[in-house]
C-alpha cells in the first residue's frame, strides 16, 4: 500500500521503510507493514525541481520521524526556490563547506582562499564532512579539537582550522540556514603570541655594517625595513614606478604573497590604510639611490621594475628569510624573524620619544589601539616616561616660585591622613576639666564603693548635678569597657598598690556588675 499525500506546496510527502523481498529488492513504499503499523518505516518527501540543462529532476530525503518533520523540511526547500538557492534538509557539511568556499573566493585574498582551501579539504570535510549541516553539534567539533591535539597539531593550527569552520557557519546563521553556530563560543583558546626578542641598538648597527660590506643587496633590505616599518611583502613588491626619491617618499601599492609556496603573486596591502604615502630619511633614500645606481652596473632591469630582484625577478621570501638567518649568524646577532625589523622600527621610534599616534600613523595600523596592544612592554615604559614628565614640570614650577621643590612632609601633622583612631607616637591625649557635674552612670558606684566611703572620699556638690567620684574621659579615649579579665587584673592591681580611696575590689566572675574602668584609669592619672 503507497502512503503518499500531496501538499498544497509543490512536492509530497509519504512514509516508507527498509524492508526487502525474497530478491533482496528493497519494498519502500509497497511494504505490507506500513498499512498495519503506524510506527512502521519513516516519513519522506520528494519535490521536482528544474536543473540548468532544462531537465526536471527529482530531489527526495527521507528519515524524518514524524510527518510534521517531513512537511517543515518540504516547506524550508520550497521557500529557497524562487531565490535560486536549495536548501536541502540533508545537506551534508562537506557540501555546504564547499559551496561556502566558491562564494568566498569572489570576495577575498588569494592567500586568504588557499589558506582556507587547505583547511576545508584536508582537515574539515576528512572528519566532518559526512555530517548532515542540521545534525553537526557542539560534541562533534569537541572530538574533533581533541583528537587534532592528541595526534600532536599545534594549537595555533588548530584554533585557524576552528575560525575558519565558525566563519562558514556564521555565514549559515546570517543566511537563515541554521538556527545558531555551533563553533561559537570558541572550543579554542587563541593561544598567546610568542615573546619577541629585538636587537638593540648596537647589534642592529652591527648587521647593518657588516652586510654592507659583504651583501649589499640585504643591506638595502634591512636598512628600508628598519627605516620605514614596512612589511616584508611590501618591501619586497616595491616597484621603482611608487619610489620617488627626489621628494624623499615611496607609495605602497602591492604587497608580494605567496600561493601555495609555490607561485608569487602581487596581491592587495593588508588594510587599506596600509596603501598610503611613506616618508624616507635621508639613510633610507642614500640606500635606495645605491640600489638604483646598480642598474647601470649589469643589473639591467625596466624602469618599472623590481627594487629588490635577481635577473628581474622578484626574491622568494623563503629564499630572502634563509638568507637573512646566515647574515645574522655571520655578523654575530641573535636570529629574528624578517617581520622583527618593523618591529625594531617601532621600537627605536618609541624609545627616541616618538609620540604613539606618530608612530601608529608610521606603521600604517587601523588603528591606534592595535599599536599600543602590540607593543605594549614599549608603552609601560613610556608610560613611566610621561608620569616623570609630569613630575618634573611641577618640581620646575615650584622651583621657580620658592627657590627649592615643594615637599609633601612640610604639611601640619593633622593634614596627613592617617587611621581611624589611632594617634601618633609623639602625641598624648590631654585631659580637660569639666566645668559642669560629671553625671554617674547607675550600678557603678555601688558597684566600686561603699556608702559610708562615698561620704568621706566624695566632694562637695557643684551646680545642681549630683556629687561623683569620678571624672569625665579624657577626648581621644575608648569608652568601651575591657573584657573581664583585663577589668579583673586591673583591680586586683589597683587593691595590691593600696589605693584604697575608692575601696576598689576584683570583680565577681559569677556577678559582674558595670564597671567604666577608663574612667578609674583617667582619675588615678589626674591624683597620683
Amino acid at each position: 500500500m503507497r502512503s503518499s499525500r500531496t501538499t498544497g506546496d509543490r512536492g509530497r510527502v509519504y512514509r516508507r521503510c527498509g524492508c526487502r523481498d525474497d530478491h533482496r529488492r528493497q519494498l519502500g513504499t509497497r511494504c505490507p507493514h506500513l498499512a498495519a503499523d503506524p510506527r512502521h518505516g519513516s516519513w519522506a518527501f520528494a519535490v521536482d525541481v528544474p536543473s540548468a540543462d532544462g531537465h526536471r529532476r527529482t530531489i527526495r530525503r527521507a528519515g524524518f520521524p514524524a510527518e510534521t518533520d517531513a512537511r517543515i523540511a518540504l516547506r524550508r526547500f520550497n521557500e529557497s526556490l524562487p531565490i535560486g538557492v536549495v536548501t536541502d534538509p540533508r545537506q551534508s557539511t562537506a557540501d555546504y563547506l564547499t559551496g561556502w568556499l566558491a562564494e568566498k573566493e569572489l570576495h577575498l585574498k588569494p592567500t586568504t582562499i588557499a589558506r582556507y582551501r587547505d583547511y576545508i579539504e584536508q582537515d574539515l570535510i576528512p572528519a566532518l564532512g559526512a555530517i548532515p549541516l542540521d545534525d553537526l553539534t557542539r560534541p562533534h567539533l569537541r572530538a574533533f579539537v581533541t583528537n587534532q591535539l592528541r595526534h600532536h597539531r599545534g594549537r595555533v593550527t588548530v584554533h585557524r582550522i576552528m575560525s575558519t569552520l565558525s566563519s562558514a557557519l556564521s555565514d549559515a546563521v546570517t543566511g537563515e540556514r541554521l538556527p545558531r553556530n555551533p563553533a561559537k563560543p570558541p572550543l579554542i583558546s587563541r593561544p598567546a603570541a610568542a615573546e619577541r626578542h629585538l636587537w638593540t641598538e648596537e647589534e642592529a648597527a652591527r648587521f647593518l655594517r657588516f652586510t654592507h660590506l659583504t651583501d649589499p643587496l640585504y643591506a638595502d633590505i634591512a636598512e628600508l625595513m628598519i627605516g620605514t616599518g614596512l612589511r616584508k611583502g611590501e618591501v619586497l613588491g616595491l616597484r621603482w614606478n611608487d619610489v620617488h626619491l627626489p621628494e624623499r617618499t615611496l607609495f605602497v601599492r602591492a604587497t608580494l604573497s605567496v600561493i601555495d609556496n609555490t607561485r608569487l603573486l602581487l596581491t592587495a596591502p593588508k588594510t587599506k590604510g596600509s596603501r598610503a604615502w611613506v616618508a624616507l630619511s635621508d639613510r633610507v633614500a642614500d640606500a635606495l639611490d645605491d640600489r638604483a645606481g646598480s642598474r647601470a652596473f649589469g643589473h639591467i632591469t625596466p624602469a618599472g621594475g623590481y627594487v629588490f630582484h635577481r635577473h628581474g625577478r622578484p626574491l622568494h621570501p623563503k629564499t630572502v628569510l634563509d638568507r637573512f638567518h646566515l647574515l645574522c649568524d655571520k655578523a654575530g646577532v641573535p636570529r629574528i624573524a624578517l617581520h622583527d625589523l618593523r618591529h625594531l622600527a617601532a621600537s627605536f621610534a618609541m624609545a627616541a620619544g616618538v609620540p604613539l599616534p606618530i608612530v601608529s600613523k608610521t606603521l600604517r595600523h587601523r588603528t591606534l589601539s592595535t599599536t599600543a596592544n602590540i607593543y605594549a612592554e614599549l608603552t609601560r615604559l613610556a608610560e613611566r616616561a610621561a608620569v616623570d614628565a609630569i613630575a618634573w614640570t611641577l618640581n620646575t614650577a615650584d622651583r621657580a616660585d620658592l627657590g627649592r621643590p615643594a615637599c609633601r612632609a612640610r604639611r601640619p601633622w593633622h593634614q596627613n591622613p592617617r587611621p581611624h583612631h589611632r594617634l601618633a607616637a609623639h602625641q598624648t591625649p590631654q585631659e580637660i576639666e569639666p566645668t559642669t557635674a560629671w553625671p554617674m552612670w547607675p550600678g557603678d558606684h555601688t558597684a566600686t564603693t561603699s556608702r559610708r566611703d562615698i561620704k568621706k572620699a566624695a566632694p562637695a556638690r557643684s551646680g545642681n548635678g549630683p556629687a561623683t567620684t569620678l571624672r569625665p574621659p579624657a577626648d581621644g579615649t575608648s569608652k568601651r569597657p575591657l573584657p573581664p579579665e583585663a577589668e579583673t587584673a586591673y583591680d586586683l592591681q589597683l587593691c595590691k598598690s593600696g589605693r584604697q580611696d575608692l575601696n576598689l575590689r576584683p570583680l565577681d566572675p559569677q556577678r559582674r556588675s558595670p564597671v567604666r574602668i577608663p574612667q578609674v584609669r583617667a582619675y588615678l592619672v589626674r591624683h597620683a
